[in-house]
């Protein structure tokens, strides 16, 4: 999947779901940084790389593509070191909510 098409799933996801209330950093490996900022409502949804975020979410494009389709479930992305958390674990989790649903 794209980093373009993974933005408009995440700014999707991000906006029917409850607030996040945290900055969320989605670092892809090298394809690229996916800046959530939930403190806001509607969350804002970028390319950007905040360097102030609450946590940090680092994987491939491809675990953030199967996270979002339902064929990887998080905790066990967590587990098998394919997504790992610097930062604030509860961030983490609640953005892990979020790409559940």
């Amino acid at each position: 999947m794209m980093l373009d098409t993974l933005i408009d799933e995440v700014r999707q996801r991000a906006a029917i779901s409850p607030k996040l209330g945290f900055r969320v950093r989605l670092d892809l490996d090298g394809a690229g940084v996916i800046a959530i900022d939930g403190t806001a409502m509607p969350p804002a949804v970028s390319q950007d790389g905040d360097d102030d975020a609450d946590a940090t979410l680092k994987m491939s494009a491809e675990s953030l593509s199967k996270l979002l389709d339902g064929s990887l479930d998080p905790t066990l992305a967590f587990m098998t070191g394919k997504l790992k958390v610097s930062g604030s674990m509860a961030a983490a989790l609640k953005m892990a909510q979020m790409l559940e649903e």
